[in-house]
């Protein structure tokens, strides 16, 4: 299943500068996503990170795994944010980032769903770039019913 950025943003509700996923490659809801960040030199974070050396920020990777793993979740669950449903990001662990991400690089980001009890999901993700491993975690999200006339 690929879903690409206008379909994407049904399932998320982040906008930019803050929408780090370009587009779903491969997915089956329950199980698995495999999304992309077309990284570009005119991203707002290369302006101060760091100026002479661009490389994207680690807690921006896994942002952006996180979000890969909320659509995994809303599609799971056939979900929208529009109908008052939001999936937060409630922790990361055994995070370890292994290789810089720069202007140029395709990150992927893959996600596999290891448990979901009561609207609580957890999922070891990782990123690459070609077959490089940039970075691993496990990610744990929390789907929570909101307010939607906010």
């Amino acid at each position: 299943m690929v879903l690409h950025i206008e379909e994407i943003k049904e399932y998320l509700p982040q906008r930019y500068p803050f929408l780090l996923v370009d587009r779903v490659l491969e997915m089956t809801p329950g199980k698995s996503i495999v999304a992309c960040k077309n990284v570009s030199v005119n991203e707002p974070f290369f302006v101060g990170h760091f100026p002479h050396q661009s490389i994207m920020p680690g807690v921006l990777i896994i942002e952006a795994l996180a979000q890969a793993a909320g659509v995994l979740g809303f599609k799971s669950q056939e979900k929208k944010p529009a109908q008052g449903y939001l999936y937060y990001f409630v922790g990361a662990d055994e995070v370890r980032l292994r290789r810089p991400v720069v202007p140029g690089d395709q990150l992927l980001l893959h996600v596999d769903v290891i448990s979901n009890r009561r609207g609580v999901y957890k999922f070891y993700a990782e990123a690459r770039v070609g077959e490089q491993l940039v970075g691993s975690m496990k990610i744990i999200c929390a789907e929570r019913k909101v307010d939607v006339d906010r």
